[in-house]
């Protein structure tokens, strides 16, 4: 799979995941919303698998400012989703965390999105290494 069909792939299955993970939550489906954020992490690592890939084919420099936003963005991202997952934990044996897990996954939720836009104007702003 080339750089650019493996990371948009990724980055629609890790947004679609996110949605089904949003759902099986708000249901309360415990079992089926833990399987779904494993398969939603897997699928987002894959996702920045591939966006690696991808810049290594674009002179990210090009792009300006937005380079350095966007990375500092994706790693903010990246690293806050360990968020979700504590506090997720915390609300499997104390249901009173809820609120707090709702709230850092739908921070987490808007990043993500944030990150996604960020990245790809980076790319579109970026001129292609011959």
């Amino acid at each position: 799979m080339t750089p650019t069909a493996g990371f948009a792939s990724f980055l629609v299955l890790t947004l679609a995941l996110l949605g089904t993970v949003v759902a099986t939550g708000r249901a309360g489906r415990r079992r089926l919303h833990v399987s779904l954020v494993v398969l939603t992490l897997a699928a987002l690592g894959t996702a920045i698998f591939y966006a690696e890939k991808l810049g290594e084919l674009y002179d990210l420099e090009t792009a300006g400012v937005i380079t350095p936003i966007h990375l500092f963005i994706a790693k903010l991202t990246t690293a806050c989703y360990l968020l979700p997952v504590i506090t997720g934990v915390r609300t499997w044996r104390d249901g009173r965390s809820r609120p707090l897990h709702r709230r850092v996954a739908y921070l987490v939720m808007a990043l993500t999105v944030v990150t996604a836009l960020t990245g790809t104007s980076m790319v579109l702003l970026s001129e292609r290494i011959a």
